[in-house]
């Protein structure tokens, strides 16, 4: 879980390597594939962006795979996950009395809103540039806080310079 990312991608650099054999190639996980977070109070995705090897995805993880990628993009459904739409209804589908949980048939049953590939690809042009924004609005928010902060702190020496004179 430590190698997905705030930004939902997955970081493959890091990744655990164990022999196990043998294993199918459908074992292994793909670039465009999505990682399902199936555990916690908020089951959300990530993409995988680089190719990761021979790697597999491993419990309480589920490997999402399109089978048909002139349908859906996965940066599309990897989006789609997280909204409100589909975390309720995963919300409703978690079992579990202390520690939730989605299975894989539950998520395979989700109702997911396909547009054209145009406006998916729009929209996750327009999540990418969104996510740009608020992570520079963030950035500059601190630099301001920071100025401020130098700001006052240069008032607040001069004002004891001036009572000491």
């Amino acid at each position: 879980m430590k190698d997905l990312l705030d930004d939902n991608s997955v970081d493959c650099s890091g990744l655990m390597k164990i022999d196990m054999y043998p294993l199918k190639e459908q074992h292994f996980a793909r670039k465009g594939d999505l990682v399902f977070r199936s555990r916690g109070q908020v089951n959300t995705s990530a993409v995988i962006r680089d190719n990761p090897g021979k790697a597999v995805i491993a419990a309480p993880l589920l490997m999402i795979r399109i089978k048909n990628n002139e349908n859906v993009l996965p940066e599309y459904l990897n989006w789609y996950i997280s909204q409100e739409d589909a975390q309720r209804y995963l919300t409703s589908m978690q079992a579990g009395t202390s520690v939730n949980m989605i299975r894989s048939t539950q998520l395979e049953q989700m109702p997911v809103h396909l547009p054209s590939l145009k406006m998916q690809k729009n929209i996750v042009e327009l999540v990418a540039l969104s996510t740009r924004e608020q992570m520079i609005l963030s950035a500059l928010a601190e630099k301001r806080r920071k100025y401020i902060s130098t700001l006052l702190m240069q008032l607040a020496k001069e004002d004891k310079n001036d009572e000491t004179s």
